[in-house]
Protein backbone atom coordinates (compact mmCIF):
# COMPACT_ATOMS: atom_id res chain seq x y z
CA UNK A 1 0.00 0.00 0.00
CA UNK A 2 2.75 2.51 0.79
CA UNK A 3 4.65 1.62 -2.61
CA UNK A 4 1.71 2.81 -4.20
CA UNK A 5 0.55 5.84 -2.72
CA UNK A 6 4.82 6.99 -3.04
CA UNK A 7 4.45 6.30 -7.12
CA UNK A 8 0.97 7.55 -7.92
CA UNK A 9 1.32 10.66 -5.63
CA UNK A 10 4.16 11.35 -7.09
CA UNK A 11 2.74 10.58 -10.95
CA UNK A 12 -0.31 12.71 -9.73
CA UNK A 13 2.72 15.77 -8.83
CA UNK A 14 4.31 14.72 -12.38
CA UNK A 15 1.10 15.12 -14.52
CA UNK A 16 0.28 18.74 -12.98
CA UNK A 17 3.93 20.04 -14.11
CA UNK A 18 5.68 19.46 -10.46
CA UNK A 19 9.30 18.16 -11.28
CA UNK A 20 10.35 15.38 -11.02
CA UNK A 21 12.64 15.37 -8.31
CA UNK A 22 9.94 17.18 -6.11
CA UNK A 23 7.71 14.59 -7.01
CA UNK A 24 9.26 12.14 -5.73
CA UNK A 25 10.61 14.00 -2.28
CA UNK A 26 7.14 15.09 -1.38
CA UNK A 27 5.58 11.47 -2.30
CA UNK A 28 8.22 9.68 -0.30
CA UNK A 29 7.15 12.24 2.92
CA UNK A 30 4.10 11.54 2.19
CA UNK A 31 4.68 7.69 2.98
CA UNK A 32 7.45 8.40 5.99
CA UNK A 33 4.41 10.23 7.64
CA UNK A 34 1.22 8.17 6.99
CA UNK A 35 2.61 4.61 7.03
CA UNK A 36 6.10 5.37 9.24
CA UNK A 37 8.06 3.38 7.45
CA UNK A 38 10.85 5.99 7.80
CA UNK A 39 12.10 9.36 9.49
CA UNK A 40 12.07 12.75 7.34
CA UNK A 41 16.43 12.08 8.69
CA UNK A 42 16.75 9.33 7.02
CA UNK A 43 15.41 10.90 3.76
CA UNK A 44 17.67 14.00 4.13
CA UNK A 45 20.62 12.08 4.61
CA UNK A 46 19.92 9.69 1.58
CA UNK A 47 19.18 12.53 -0.49
CA UNK A 48 22.46 14.24 1.00
CA UNK A 49 24.50 11.09 0.38
CA UNK A 50 23.17 10.54 -3.80
CA UNK A 51 23.70 14.57 -3.93
CA UNK A 52 27.72 14.16 -3.24
CA UNK A 53 28.40 11.36 -5.53
CA UNK A 54 31.85 12.97 -7.25
CA UNK A 55 31.34 11.13 -10.40
CA UNK A 56 28.33 13.16 -11.03
CA UNK A 57 30.83 16.07 -11.54
CA UNK A 58 31.39 13.91 -14.85
CA UNK A 59 28.16 14.46 -16.49
CA UNK A 60 27.95 18.23 -16.97
CA UNK A 61 31.46 18.08 -17.60
CA UNK A 62 30.94 16.39 -20.66
CA UNK A 63 27.87 18.34 -21.72
CA UNK A 64 30.24 21.26 -21.63
CA UNK A 65 32.70 19.43 -23.71
CA UNK A 66 30.25 18.40 -26.26
CA UNK A 67 29.55 21.91 -26.54
CA UNK A 68 32.67 22.91 -26.94
CA UNK A 69 33.66 20.51 -29.64
CA UNK A 70 30.32 21.64 -31.38
CA UNK A 71 31.20 25.01 -31.90
CA UNK A 72 35.04 24.56 -32.05
CA UNK A 73 34.95 23.39 -35.12
CA UNK A 74 35.63 19.78 -34.43
CA UNK A 75 32.15 18.32 -35.43
CA UNK A 76 32.54 19.71 -39.29
CA UNK A 77 35.79 17.74 -39.23
CA UNK A 78 34.78 14.69 -38.43
CA UNK A 79 32.15 14.63 -41.15
CA UNK A 80 34.70 15.58 -43.49
CA UNK A 81 36.46 12.35 -42.88
CA UNK A 82 33.34 10.04 -42.67
CA UNK A 83 32.65 11.81 -46.39
CA UNK A 84 36.27 10.90 -47.75
CA UNK A 85 35.57 7.24 -46.16
CA UNK A 86 32.76 5.93 -47.58
CA UNK A 87 30.67 9.61 -49.52
CA UNK A 88 31.03 8.00 -52.68
CA UNK A 89 29.15 4.66 -52.06
CA UNK A 90 25.72 4.32 -52.76
CA UNK A 91 23.61 5.87 -49.69
CA UNK A 92 26.99 7.15 -49.01
CA UNK A 93 26.03 10.53 -47.30
CA UNK A 94 23.08 8.25 -45.31
CA UNK A 95 26.43 6.05 -44.09
CA UNK A 96 28.64 9.23 -43.64
CA UNK A 97 25.78 10.80 -41.26
CA UNK A 98 25.47 7.44 -39.29
CA UNK A 99 29.53 7.09 -39.12
CA UNK A 100 29.51 11.23 -37.88
CA UNK A 101 27.29 10.43 -34.95
CA UNK A 102 29.32 7.66 -33.77
CA UNK A 103 32.46 10.08 -34.13
CA UNK A 104 31.23 12.90 -32.65
CA UNK A 105 29.00 10.37 -30.20
CA UNK A 106 32.69 9.58 -28.53
CA UNK A 107 33.20 12.93 -27.82
CA UNK A 108 29.81 14.47 -26.30
CA UNK A 109 27.99 11.58 -24.96
CA UNK A 110 24.40 13.03 -25.51
CA UNK A 111 21.86 12.13 -28.00
CA UNK A 112 20.40 15.39 -29.02
CA UNK A 113 23.77 17.28 -29.00
CA UNK A 114 24.87 14.47 -31.33
CA UNK A 115 21.57 15.30 -33.80
CA UNK A 116 21.92 19.20 -33.75
CA UNK A 117 25.65 18.32 -34.51
CA UNK A 118 25.53 16.17 -36.99
CA UNK A 119 22.19 16.94 -38.50
CA UNK A 120 22.91 20.18 -38.83
CA UNK A 121 25.67 19.80 -41.36
CA UNK A 122 24.73 16.40 -42.93
CA UNK A 123 20.48 16.61 -43.85
CA UNK A 124 21.34 20.10 -46.15
CA UNK A 125 24.67 17.80 -47.79
CA UNK A 126 21.70 14.82 -47.94
CA UNK A 127 19.21 17.27 -49.21
CA UNK A 128 21.54 19.16 -52.19
CA UNK A 129 22.12 15.27 -53.31
CA UNK A 130 18.40 14.37 -53.70
CA UNK A 131 17.86 12.63 -50.77
CA UNK A 132 14.15 12.63 -49.36
CA UNK A 133 14.34 15.59 -46.77
CA UNK A 134 12.31 13.65 -44.04
CA UNK A 135 14.23 10.65 -44.75
CA UNK A 136 17.31 12.64 -44.25
CA UNK A 137 15.91 14.04 -40.68
CA UNK A 138 14.72 10.68 -39.46
CA UNK A 139 18.02 9.04 -40.17
CA UNK A 140 19.89 12.00 -38.61
CA UNK A 141 17.41 11.72 -35.10
CA UNK A 142 17.75 7.68 -35.24
CA UNK A 143 21.60 7.99 -35.93
CA UNK A 144 22.16 10.78 -33.30
CA UNK A 145 21.44 8.16 -30.30
CA UNK A 146 24.59 6.55 -30.83
CA UNK A 147 26.10 9.50 -28.97
CA UNK A 148 24.66 7.83 -25.57
CA UNK A 149 26.18 4.90 -26.40
CA UNK A 150 29.24 5.62 -27.39
CA UNK A 151 31.42 5.99 -24.78
CA UNK A 152 31.55 8.51 -23.05
CA UNK A 153 28.13 8.35 -22.37
CA UNK A 154 26.14 10.52 -20.43
CA UNK A 155 23.19 8.09 -19.28
CA UNK A 156 26.24 5.20 -18.67
CA UNK A 157 27.65 7.76 -16.10
CA UNK A 158 24.23 8.10 -14.68
CA UNK A 159 23.86 4.29 -14.43
CA UNK A 160 27.15 3.85 -13.12
CA UNK A 161 26.05 6.49 -10.48
CA UNK A 162 22.99 4.66 -9.57
CA UNK A 163 23.85 1.98 -9.81
CA UNK A 164 27.22 1.79 -8.34
CA UNK A 165 28.80 0.22 -11.04
CA UNK A 166 31.98 0.66 -12.97
CA UNK A 167 32.04 3.60 -15.37
CA UNK A 168 35.13 2.66 -16.60
CA UNK A 169 33.91 -0.90 -17.40
CA UNK A 170 30.49 0.80 -18.54
CA UNK A 171 32.60 2.74 -21.31
CA UNK A 172 34.35 -0.02 -22.29
CA UNK A 173 31.58 -2.45 -22.74
CA UNK A 174 29.94 0.32 -24.67
CA UNK A 175 32.00 0.06 -27.52
CA UNK A 176 30.84 -3.22 -29.21
CA UNK A 177 27.28 -2.23 -29.18
CA UNK A 178 27.85 0.90 -30.56
CA UNK A 179 29.51 -1.28 -33.32
CA UNK A 180 26.28 -3.67 -33.93
CA UNK A 181 23.91 -0.05 -33.70
CA UNK A 182 26.22 1.90 -35.96
CA UNK A 183 26.49 -1.58 -38.42
CA UNK A 184 22.67 -2.34 -38.53
CA UNK A 185 21.73 1.29 -39.06
CA UNK A 186 24.28 1.60 -41.78
CA UNK A 187 22.81 -1.94 -43.12
CA UNK A 188 19.25 -0.47 -43.31
CA UNK A 189 20.19 2.66 -44.84
CA UNK A 190 21.93 1.13 -47.86
CA UNK A 191 18.89 -1.26 -48.52
CA UNK A 192 16.82 2.02 -48.29
CA UNK A 193 19.32 4.00 -50.62
CA UNK A 194 19.19 1.05 -53.71
CA UNK A 195 15.50 1.26 -53.26
CA UNK A 196 14.99 4.77 -53.72
CA UNK A 197 17.77 5.33 -55.53
CA UNK A 198 20.07 7.77 -53.38
CA UNK A 199 23.60 7.42 -55.23
CA UNK A 200 26.79 8.65 -53.77
CA UNK A 201 27.83 11.99 -53.45
CA UNK A 202 29.56 11.69 -57.15
CA UNK A 203 33.35 11.95 -55.82
CA UNK A 204 36.06 9.19 -56.81
CA UNK A 205 37.44 7.66 -53.58
CA UNK A 206 40.84 8.47 -52.96
CA UNK A 207 43.62 7.74 -50.05
CA UNK A 208 45.35 11.17 -50.57
CA UNK A 209 41.65 13.18 -49.82
CA UNK A 210 41.07 10.48 -47.21
CA UNK A 211 44.65 10.84 -45.56
CA UNK A 212 44.31 14.72 -45.77
CA UNK A 213 40.77 14.91 -43.89
CA UNK A 214 41.84 12.60 -41.40
CA UNK A 215 45.14 14.95 -40.71
CA UNK A 216 42.83 18.15 -40.53
CA UNK A 217 40.41 16.15 -38.05
CA UNK A 218 44.10 14.76 -36.25
CA UNK A 219 42.90 16.89 -33.27
CA UNK A 220 39.42 16.05 -33.10
CA UNK A 221 40.02 12.20 -33.42
CA UNK A 222 42.70 12.38 -30.72
CA UNK A 223 40.23 13.53 -28.04
CA UNK A 224 37.74 9.86 -27.81
CA UNK A 225 41.86 8.28 -27.41
CA UNK A 226 42.68 10.97 -24.49
CA UNK A 227 39.20 10.29 -22.64
CA UNK A 228 39.33 6.50 -23.06
CA UNK A 229 42.76 5.79 -23.12
CA UNK A 230 43.46 7.85 -20.18
CA UNK A 231 40.40 6.30 -18.06
CA UNK A 232 42.06 2.41 -19.09
CA UNK A 233 45.39 3.38 -18.76
CA UNK A 234 44.71 4.39 -14.76
CA UNK A 235 45.77 7.76 -15.91
CA UNK A 236 42.75 9.49 -14.37
CA UNK A 237 39.12 8.97 -13.38
CA UNK A 238 35.79 9.27 -15.80
CA UNK A 239 35.22 12.64 -13.87
CA UNK A 240 38.83 14.02 -14.36
CA UNK A 241 38.54 12.94 -18.00
CA UNK A 242 35.49 14.83 -18.47
CA UNK A 243 37.51 17.80 -16.99
CA UNK A 244 40.32 17.24 -19.25
CA UNK A 245 38.32 17.10 -22.33
CA UNK A 246 37.10 20.23 -21.46
CA UNK A 247 40.47 21.67 -21.20
CA UNK A 248 41.63 19.82 -24.35
CA UNK A 249 38.61 21.12 -26.12
CA UNK A 250 38.92 25.03 -25.52
CA UNK A 251 42.77 24.54 -26.12
CA UNK A 252 41.76 22.85 -29.81
CA UNK A 253 39.03 25.46 -30.30
CA UNK A 254 40.70 28.65 -29.39
CA UNK A 255 44.29 28.47 -30.52
CA UNK A 256 44.76 25.47 -33.21
CA UNK A 257 40.78 25.72 -35.65
CA UNK A 258 40.56 29.73 -33.87
CA UNK A 259 36.44 29.00 -34.25
CA UNK A 260 35.97 29.26 -30.39
CA UNK A 261 36.34 32.53 -28.47
CA UNK A 262 36.50 32.79 -24.25
CA UNK A 263 33.18 34.68 -24.51
CA UNK A 264 31.56 31.90 -26.37
CA UNK A 265 32.91 29.76 -23.56
CA UNK A 266 31.66 31.37 -20.70
CA UNK A 267 27.91 31.48 -23.52
CA UNK A 268 28.42 27.20 -22.74
CA UNK A 269 29.01 27.37 -19.53
CA UNK A 270 25.92 29.33 -18.60
CA UNK A 271 23.80 27.68 -21.05
CA UNK A 272 24.03 24.37 -19.27
CA UNK A 273 23.16 25.41 -15.74
CA UNK A 274 19.75 24.65 -16.06
CA UNK A 275 20.17 21.09 -17.16
CA UNK A 276 22.96 20.40 -14.25
CA UNK A 277 20.42 21.93 -12.07
CA UNK A 278 17.65 19.65 -13.18
CA UNK A 279 20.19 16.52 -12.80
CA UNK A 280 20.81 17.69 -9.45
CA UNK A 281 17.56 18.42 -7.94
CA UNK A 282 16.36 14.80 -9.52
CA UNK A 283 19.61 12.60 -8.45
CA UNK A 284 19.11 13.59 -5.09
CA UNK A 285 15.71 12.51 -4.00
CA UNK A 286 15.84 9.54 -6.61
CA UNK A 287 19.06 8.33 -4.41
CA UNK A 288 16.92 8.51 -1.51
CA UNK A 289 14.04 6.51 -3.51
CA UNK A 290 16.15 3.75 -3.91
CA UNK A 291 16.53 3.26 0.13
CA UNK A 292 12.51 3.89 0.57
CA UNK A 293 12.01 1.09 -1.83
CA UNK A 294 15.04 -1.33 -0.50
CA UNK A 295 12.77 -0.66 3.22
CA UNK A 296 9.74 -1.11 1.27
CA UNK A 297 11.23 -4.48 -0.20
CA UNK A 298 10.21 -3.47 -3.49
CA UNK A 299 13.00 -5.10 -5.50
CA UNK A 300 12.72 -8.67 -3.94
CA UNK A 301 8.83 -8.49 -4.74
CA UNK A 302 9.62 -7.56 -8.44
CA UNK A 303 12.08 -10.31 -8.95
CA UNK A 304 9.14 -12.23 -6.39
CA UNK A 305 6.96 -10.88 -9.52
CA UNK A 306 9.35 -12.40 -12.47
CA UNK A 307 10.00 -15.38 -11.17
CA UNK A 308 6.41 -16.44 -11.04
CA UNK A 309 5.95 -15.34 -14.39
CA UNK A 310 9.05 -17.29 -15.85
CA UNK A 311 12.37 -18.31 -14.14
CA UNK A 312 14.00 -18.22 -18.01
CA UNK A 313 16.19 -15.65 -18.27
CA UNK A 314 15.46 -14.93 -21.81
CA UNK A 315 11.78 -14.87 -21.12
CA UNK A 316 12.42 -12.02 -18.23
CA UNK A 317 14.85 -9.69 -20.62
CA UNK A 318 12.09 -9.62 -22.79
CA UNK A 319 9.23 -8.37 -20.41
CA UNK A 320 11.92 -6.03 -19.35
CA UNK A 321 12.78 -5.01 -22.80
CA UNK A 322 8.82 -4.10 -23.61
CA UNK A 323 8.88 -2.34 -20.13
CA UNK A 324 11.83 -0.17 -20.89
CA UNK A 325 10.50 0.17 -24.02
CA UNK A 326 7.15 2.15 -22.67
CA UNK A 327 9.25 3.80 -20.32
CA UNK A 328 11.39 5.67 -22.58
CA UNK A 329 8.05 6.52 -24.43
CA UNK A 330 7.12 8.52 -21.72
CA UNK A 331 9.74 9.06 -19.36
CA UNK A 332 12.50 11.21 -20.03
CA UNK A 333 16.17 9.24 -20.26
CA UNK A 334 17.86 10.69 -17.03
CA UNK A 335 14.67 10.55 -14.73
CA UNK A 336 13.87 6.97 -16.46
CA UNK A 337 17.85 6.02 -15.63
CA UNK A 338 17.75 7.23 -12.06
CA UNK A 339 14.41 5.51 -11.34
CA UNK A 340 14.48 2.47 -12.72
CA UNK A 341 18.14 0.87 -13.74
CA UNK A 342 18.46 0.44 -9.68
CA UNK A 343 15.16 -1.32 -8.70
CA UNK A 344 14.97 -3.71 -12.21
CA UNK A 345 18.65 -4.32 -11.57
CA UNK A 346 18.59 -5.59 -8.04
CA UNK A 347 15.63 -7.45 -9.12
CA UNK A 348 17.52 -9.25 -12.15
CA UNK A 349 20.40 -10.19 -10.10
CA UNK A 350 18.99 -13.47 -9.07
CA UNK A 351 18.79 -14.12 -12.64
CA UNK A 352 22.71 -13.80 -13.01
CA UNK A 353 22.77 -10.23 -15.01
CA UNK A 354 25.92 -8.37 -15.06
CA UNK A 355 25.41 -4.91 -13.71
CA UNK A 356 27.50 -3.92 -16.95
CA UNK A 357 25.67 -6.05 -19.46
CA UNK A 358 22.41 -4.43 -18.27
CA UNK A 359 23.83 -1.04 -18.52
CA UNK A 360 24.10 -1.66 -22.12
CA UNK A 361 20.76 -2.77 -22.14
CA UNK A 362 19.17 -0.20 -20.33
CA UNK A 363 20.89 2.65 -22.40
CA UNK A 364 20.03 1.32 -25.80
CA UNK A 365 16.57 1.20 -24.52
CA UNK A 366 16.67 4.88 -23.45
CA UNK A 367 18.66 5.66 -27.06
CA UNK A 368 15.20 3.80 -28.47
CA UNK A 369 13.39 6.81 -26.19
CA UNK A 370 15.08 9.31 -27.74
CA UNK A 371 13.05 8.34 -31.49
CA UNK A 372 9.97 7.11 -30.02
CA UNK A 373 7.13 9.72 -29.22
CA UNK A 374 5.84 11.06 -27.08
CA UNK A 375 8.61 11.88 -25.25
CA UNK A 376 11.66 11.69 -28.50
CA UNK A 377 14.03 14.25 -27.46
CA UNK A 378 16.18 13.57 -30.68
CA UNK A 379 12.72 14.02 -32.78
CA UNK A 380 11.85 17.35 -30.76
CA UNK A 381 15.28 18.45 -32.17
CA UNK A 382 15.00 16.95 -35.57
CA UNK A 383 11.91 18.59 -36.06
CA UNK A 384 12.79 22.23 -34.77
CA UNK A 385 15.86 22.09 -37.21
CA UNK A 386 13.74 21.00 -40.43
CA UNK A 387 10.53 22.61 -39.24
CA UNK A 388 8.97 19.14 -40.39
CA UNK A 389 6.07 17.77 -38.10
CA UNK A 390 7.68 15.20 -35.28
CA UNK A 391 4.84 12.83 -36.53
CA UNK A 392 6.87 12.45 -40.03
CA UNK A 393 9.48 12.04 -39.42
CA UNK A 394 9.07 9.11 -36.25
CA UNK A 395 7.32 7.49 -39.39
CA UNK A 396 9.85 8.02 -42.15
CA UNK A 397 12.10 6.91 -39.38
CA UNK A 398 10.44 3.38 -38.75
CA UNK A 399 13.32 1.38 -40.56
CA UNK A 400 15.77 2.39 -38.50
CA UNK A 401 13.88 2.11 -35.70
CA UNK A 402 13.31 -1.41 -36.18
CA UNK A 403 17.34 -1.88 -36.96
CA UNK A 404 17.56 -0.22 -33.07
CA UNK A 405 15.26 -3.29 -31.92
CA UNK A 406 17.01 -5.54 -33.46
CA UNK A 407 20.36 -4.19 -31.87
CA UNK A 408 18.62 -4.56 -28.85
CA UNK A 409 17.89 -7.97 -29.02
CA UNK A 410 21.38 -8.79 -30.34
CA UNK A 411 22.89 -6.94 -27.38
CA UNK A 412 20.24 -8.33 -24.87
CA UNK A 413 21.14 -12.20 -25.74
CA UNK A 414 24.45 -12.37 -26.99
CA UNK A 415 26.45 -10.39 -23.35
CA UNK A 416 29.73 -11.03 -25.24
CA UNK A 417 28.82 -8.26 -27.51
CA UNK A 418 29.45 -5.97 -24.53
CA UNK A 419 31.29 -7.89 -22.15
CA UNK A 420 33.89 -9.76 -24.21
CA UNK A 421 36.32 -6.55 -24.96
CA UNK A 422 35.60 -5.99 -21.06
CA UNK A 423 36.69 -9.56 -20.32
CA UNK A 424 39.54 -9.55 -22.85
CA UNK A 425 41.48 -6.46 -21.59
CA UNK A 426 40.59 -7.72 -17.99
CA UNK A 427 42.48 -10.77 -18.79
Amino acid sequence: MATAILFISAAVLLAIGVPIGISLGLGMVAVAVGFNTTQISFLAQSMYSGFESLPLTAIPCFMVAGAVMETGGLSKRLVNVANKMVGFTTGGLGTVTVLACMFFGAISGSGPATVAAIGGIMIPYMVKAKYDRTYSTGLSAVAGGLGIIVPPSIPLVIYGVATNTSIGDLFLAGIGPAFVVGALLITMNIFLAHKNGYAGNGEKFSFGELAKAIWDAKWALLMPLIILGGIYGGIFTPTEAAVVSIIYGCIIGIFVYKEMTFKRILELLDSNNSFVGGIMLTFAPAAALGAVLALLRVPSALTDFLFSISDNKIVVLLIVNVFLVFVGMVVDTTSANIIFSPILLAALRPYGIDPVHFGLIMTINLAIGFITPPVAGNLFVASGMTGIPMEKIAFKALPFILAMFVALLIVTYVPESSLGLLRLIRR
